[in-house]
């Protein structure tokens, strides 16, 4: 059976950059590569609200990106 190894998580967050001219949202990232692997939802969630505290932009959404090996 094949089975999945982490390899290496990202966190991704998403800022709100209100409106263009035509109404659409306009949406920009900033990604943070090389996270601890055992970094728990909480502990993303919370440093991704405390970098948004220094931003004057909204948080839209955070994310959280994780590349798997397979193999068996």
């Amino acid at each position: 059976m094949a089975q999945g190894v982490l390899k290496s998580s990202s966190l991704k967050i998403v800022f709100d950059y209100g409106m263009d001219e035509n109404n659409k949202p306009i949406f920009k990232t900033k990604t943070f590569n090389r996270i601890r692997l055992n970094s728990t939802a909480d502990e993303l969630y919370n440093t991704a609200i405390a970098i948004g505290s220094v931003s004057k932009e909204s948080i839209w959404a955070i994310e959280r990106n994780d590349r798997h090996e397979i193999g068996q």
